[in-house]
């Protein structure tokens, strides 16, 4: 028996009449009359008598239905499935972060989306820059979220948002909090240096250059959360992304922008030749959303 078969066998066996079967599956009585027909010859036998106006099954029919109505609830499954797959009520989204976004960003994100498609599961792992590349090629994760990614051959890069690098430092310096602040107001203060910290640091490497700063820096960090745990301890000041520098406030500290600006960009990236899932894909606006609004 074909699928089809056990299709319209399945409707007239549950409804007693090829005409509610017909209804059923939204199909003409003639077509569900001629599957029928075709599905008796291909097996040899009646599966139904017409008996005053009623289609009885035969007793070849009752030994068939049972194998046939297993095989009709898997077939209601996939279309399930498929239906859900659709609505993006199922599905999984393999998602690397840098860490920075780890504190407040990404979680949020994940919970808005949750709440809407609580079905959907993640596997979310840590990611630097320089490892993303092969954590996509080794189908690690499908979609990374980076600060200012490098341009990489066969990497598809999509801009989220705009994003800074800010002045952490101790209220008791500036009492009077200021929102702005130089690298000629603070290069005097003890340095926490973040070293190897990617396009981030080259960028504000650059500005240090520019502006001929000289920096004492007796404690070197790799981790931009740390340096802004230091600042708390009172250990100096610091340089991180806005993200890592409001995920770990403290009391005694605040945060300034830099005058001008450091922006860099935050982007969601992924391998050009490996089409993204549906509701990965549906994740992105979400992830747009919750970046932008942190």
């Amino acid at each position: 028996m074909r699928l089809r078969h056990i299709e319209i066998f399945h409707a007239i066996y549950t409804t007693g009449s090829i005409t509610n079967a017909a209804k059923m599956l939204h199909v003409s009585q003639p077509s569900v009359s001629k599957v029928l027909s075709h599905a008796e010859l291909q097996l040899g036998f009646n599966l139904f008598e017409r008996v005053k106006g009623r289609l009885i099954p035969t007793d070849e029919a009752e030994m068939l239905f049972d194998e046939v109505d297993k095989i009709y609830q898997q077939m209601r499954a996939i279309k399930n499935t498929a239906e859900n797959i659709k609505k993006s009520e199922f599905g999984a989204i393999s998602l690397g972060v840098t860490p920075a976004l780890g504190f407040d960003a990404i979680p949020g994100v994940i919970a808005d989306y949750h709440r809407d498609f609580p079905n959907v599961t993640f596997d979310i792992q840590t990611l630097h820059n320089d490892a993303v590349l092969q954590a996509l090629l080794e189908h690690k994760c499908d979609l990374a979220v980076l600060f200012s990614p490098n341009s990489m051959p066969g990497i598809s890069t999509k801009t989220l948002s705009q994003s800074e690098l800010v002045i952490v430092y101790p209220k008791e310096k500036f009492p009077d909090c200021p929102d702005k602040l130089t690298l000629n107001q603070v290069c005097e203060d003890e340095f926490i240096d973040i070293s190897d910290s990617g396009p981030l640091g080259d960028m504000l490497w650059a500005r240090i250059m520019e502006e001929n700063i000289t920096f004492n820096a007796s404690i070197k960090v790799q981790t931009y959360f740390i340096a802004a745990r230091l600042v708390a301890r009172g250990l100096g000041i610091c340089v991180v992304d806005r993200f890592t520098a409001q995920g770990n406030l403290a009391d005694n500290v605040a945060i300034a922008s830099f005058d001008p600006p450091l922006t860099f960009t935050v982007s969601a990236v992924h391998l050009e030749n490996r089409s993204l899932s549906k509701v990965t894909e549906e994740f992105l606006p979400y992830l747009s959303k919750g970046i932008s609004s942190t």
